[in-house]
């Protein structure tokens, strides 16, 4: 029999009132000692648990390069994640909450994009391109002006993600307080 990464009942589901503890979403909410005590008794067990994990490389991994995350995941709090991400040379993006609520008001848009669907489709009307770009006529004609007189801006190359071992080597050094240079992503 094979066992998938489906078939895996993982500690952070099995034992999730460790996880969402109002206490493991940010340290800092501990103030008294009683609730600091709490804290550091949730955080082990979340570290024990966590350690026992198979997958942990892959949490820790997509936590650190895909997702800004809160709370306590893959033995990691908001803060050591940050670091680790410094380490390793890398940002992520915040979530647009906006595009995923359809409100798109105030939002940027990408001006080569619409370039790049304007030459491919030099015959549709500047209403189908404000369609599919989710904006106004008015800001499709705003950013083609801008691209007349600026030109087209070269967007840079998005960095190479680190591979889970890099993660987790960086992961080492900043909970284990080993301080070494930043590793750069292949």
């Amino acid at each position: 029999m094979t066992v998938t990464a489906t078939d895996i009942v993982t500690p952070c589901v099995q034992y999730a009132n460790v996880y969402l503890h109002p206490l493991m979403e940010e340290s800092e909410s501990a103030n008294t000692q009683a609730s600091r005590r709490e804290y550091a008794m949730l955080r082990s067990q979340g570290d024990k648990l966590c350690g026992s994990c198979p997958l942990l490389a892959e949490c820790l991994t997509n936590a650190v390069t895909q997702h800004d995350v809160a709370g306590f995941v893959a033995g990691t709090t908001s803060k050591q994640r940050r670091e680790i991400r410094v380490r390793l040379g890398i940002t992520v993006d915040d979530d647009d909450f906006d595009t995923y609520a359809g409100v798109n008001s105030g939002r940027q848009f990408d001006r080569n994009e619409i370039y790049r669907l304007r030459q491919a489709n030099p015959t549709e009307p500047l209403s189908a391109i404000a369609a599919r770009m989710g904006c106004s006529v008015s800001t499709v004609k705003r950013h083609l002006r801008r691209i007349e007189r600026e030109g087209i801006q070269e967007q840079p190359k998005p960095a190479a993600k680190p591979t889970p071992d890099q993660v987790m080597a960086a992961a080492r050094e900043v909970l284990h307080g080993t301080p070494v240079a930043p590793v750069r992503a292949a």
